[in-house]
């Protein structure tokens, strides 16, 4: 394989797996699910933007890959016999990334979005080869920033670093140009007449302009959204997409079942915030919580299961199939339920807290937020559950110190052994315990902390610039609006923890009892972190999503 016909930055090992060459046994079974057909120089096969693109096995001459680039392109690859199109994108009909371009006269095997899903779950040699191909593909993309859209931002902006993590947690790829570290972004400024002061700019596929954009923005920019049919009947439709909800998407649709995802933002939930999971099963070097997200929705989307970005407004319970209202009005119907909302994390009590989201205070510990964080900075983590464990050890290796403040005694009742034993050995990491947050200041960026010892009172000052809150959990209810059953704190009842007066007031209507993960209303479920006595861990959560999809089956029988 001739490495200078690449445009990626490649070494020869990793071309032979991104680009592998099919033999011909295997292009003679690619054949007998499409048709073969002859193709000349200069046709274009996909254009940037397209939706449902075809994929195609070259049998015989080239295919170039580009990037469009306004007037000019930019080569990623070429594709000679044996070779084929697509990566991850292939999977759920959005948007193409790229343009395919015959530059060689020869034959190549067209097969449609169904049929490329139909070899990839046939045949597993096939769908491995792939699978493979196409992560590895997104993941080279993601680390070149070659992607359909620019970024124009700045290092000090909460929105920047807000549609940052809403990009990278999605998986899409993109080019970021700051504002104050790039010498030629005014040009660009001024070609789509962008006033630096309405940063942070998305700028798609170099014509539309969005100042500002809501996530949901974003997710109609990209396409996101345009390839889910909203109008029909779901077997299930899972609202939310953390570690519960992605497993019970990848069981249900493996099993047969029309699974529709909802997720506000980005497949993850708070573990998606990871940065490096330990304990979880398979990973004996860990994983971070993107990296086993991203996975999972990829997984889950082989099998034919759907992703709406939307938020869940309401439940309309009084009627069958159960509909499900999200923030653009539609009614999403559905035979069953599954809530995955999960929790969020507490806000300090602080009058100016949020006028520091974003600049100086985060919810998460990833790449991204790491990235703000200078090698000769001080940090605060606050929050003694694994969570915070693993954000205190990732950030020790980037900064020069981590203070974990803890209101209570110590980490021993919240946090798993491994990560305890991980910051009592790290010289990087100080842990404060009855020590909580009192006081914020700076100015378009938190500059300086206050923290106060809650037993001797005693309050101290500290030039530290970025603190990380990973404590508390409230449940993400409030849309139910009183639909199901809950706790006194405001999680769902499921199964043996609802009583006979909880299925009284929600007038249960069935001679059976519910179902273990099932909740005061029929063919609605819970699981994960919102379900009131959950033992909140990921491996747990995944548990559940599964388990639950067995219930689903009976349901859908009755």
């Amino acid at each position: 394989m001739n490495n200078t016909r690449r445009g990626l930055p490649l070494t020869s090992s990793r071309l032979e797996r991104i680009f592998p060459k099919l033999i011909p046994d295997q292009i003679r079974r690619v054949a007998a699910q499409g048709h073969i057909r002859s193709v000349q120089p200069g046709e274009v096969l996909i254009e940037q933007g397209d939706r449902a693109v075809p994929f195609f096995v070259v049998i015989t001459g080239e295919v170039e890959i580009v990037r469009p680039c306004g007037a000019s392109e930019a080569l990623i690859t070429v594709h000679g016999s044996g070779e084929f199109t697509g990566e991850v994108n292939m999977l759920s009909d959005r948007r193409s990334l790229i343009r395919a371009r015959v530059t060689k006269p020869g034959k190549v095997i067209e097969l449609d979005h169904k049929q490329m899903l139909n070899l990839i779950q046939t045949d597993a040699e096939l769908g491995d080869i792939l699978m493979r191909a196409f992560i590895l593909r997104r993941v080279e993309l993601i680390a070149a920033g070659v992607g359909d859209i620019v970024l124009i931002g700045s290092i000090h902006s909460a929105g920047t670093l807000r549609i940052k993590e809403f990009l990278m947690r999605n998986g899409h790829p993109y080019s970021y140009i700051d504002l104050e570290r790039d010498s030629d972004v005014q040009k660009l400024l001024d070609s789509f007449r962008i006033a630096a002061s309405e940063i942070p700019v998305l700028i798609c596929r170099g014509q539309l302009v969005l100042r500002s954009p809501s996530n949901q923005q974003i997710a109609d920019c990209l396409g996101f959204n345009e390839s889910v049919d909203q109008t029909k009947v779901r077997d299930l439709v899972i609202i939310g997409a953390g570690p519960s909800g992605l497993a019970a998407a990848v069981y249900g649709a493996s099993e047969g079942l029309d699974v529709l995802l909802l997720e506000t933002s980005s497949p993850g939930g708070q573990a998606g915030s990871s940065s490096r999971i330990e304990n979880y099963l398979g990973f004996p070097t860990g994983i971070s919580g993107q990296d086993l997200a991203g996975r999972a929705y990829v997984q889950a989307q082989k099998f034919g299961a759907e992703m709406l970005i939307a938020d869940a407004k309401r439940l309309i319970c009084d009627r069958k199939p159960y509909i499900i209202e999200v923030g653009s009005g539609a009614g999403i119907s559905a035979r069953t339920v599954l809530i995955a909302t999960g929790v969020q994390y507490r806000k300090l009590p602080l009058e100016n807290l949020s006028r520091f989201e974003g600049a100086g205070i985060y919810y998460g510990a990833t790449f991204v937020e790491a990235q703000l964080c200078g090698k000769e900075e001080e940090v605060i983590v606050i929050g003694g559950g694994n969570s915070a464990g693993q954000a205190a050890v990732f950030l020790a290796q980037t900064t020069k110190r981590v203070h974990m403040l803890v209101r209570s005694s110590g980490l021993v009742a919240s946090m798993s052994r491994y990560l305890i034993r991980r910051i009592e050995e790290s010289p990087k990491i100080v842990v404060r315990p009855h020590t909580e947050i009192v006081g914020l200041e700076g100015g378009d960026h938190l500059e300086s902390v206050r923290w106060q010892n809650n037993q001797t009172g005693q309050i101290e000052e500290h030039k530290i610039r970025h603190i990380f809150i990973m404590t508390g959990a409230d449940p993400n209810t409030r849309w139910l609006d009183g639909c199901i059953a809950l706790d006194a704190k405001g999680f769902i009842k499921t199964g043996p923890d609802l009583s006979a007066e909880n299925l009284t007031a929600s007038r249960w209507p069935l001679a059976r009892q519910p179902h273990l993960l099932e909740t005061s209303l029929p063919g609605v479920f819970a699981v994960g972190d919102v379900r009131g006595g959950s033992i909140k861990r990921v491996a747990s959560a995944v548990g559940e999503g599964s388990i639950a999809i067995s219930f689903v089956h009976q349901v859908i029988l009755e």
